[in-house]
C-alpha cells in the first residue's frame, strides 16, 4: 500500500532573513525603532500581531501559540525565524530506511 505524505511543515530560513525582518520591524513600529532594531520591544500586542502576521504570510511559517510569550524583542523573532525546521513525520523516514527483518510497516487505507 502507498501512504500519502502529509503536507510538509519544514521551514528553511531565507538568506536575507535579517534584512527582511529589519524592514518589517521598521515599517510596523515606525520611528520608535531604536538604533539597534533587534532591541525593539514587542510590548504593544497590536503591533506584535501585525509584525508576526506579515512574517507568517511572507515566510509561510507561523509562531505557535506556545512560543508567543517568549518573543519579547525583535531579536527573539529573528532567533525563531532563523532556525530551520525539519518535518517531524518520523514514520515516513522509516520507509526508505533499511529495516531489520522482523520489522515491517504496513499502511492502512
Amino acid at each position: 500500500l502507498i501512504c500519502p505524505r502529509p503536507p510538509s511543515r519544514s521551514y528553511l530560513p531565507p538568506q536575507d532573513l535579517q534584512s527582511r525582518l529589519e524592514s518589517h520591524v521598521r515599517e510596523v513600529f515606525g520611528p520608535s525603532v531604536p538604533q539597534d532594531w533587534q532591541q525593539t520591544l514587542l510590548e504593544e500586542k497590536r503591533l506584535k500581531h501585525g509584525l508576526l502576521a506579515r512574517l507568517a504570510a511572507e515566510l509561510g511559517h507561523t509562531v505557535p501559540n506556545s512560543r508567543l510569550h517568549r518573543l519579547r524583542r525583535a531579536g527573539d523573532v529573528l532567533g525563531f525565524y532563523g532556525r530551520p525546521v525539519r518535518d517531524g513525520t518520523g514514520i515516513h523516514e522509516l520507509v526508505p530506511a533499511e529495516l531489520p527483518p522482523n520489522l515491517k510497516i504496513i499502511w492502512q487505507q
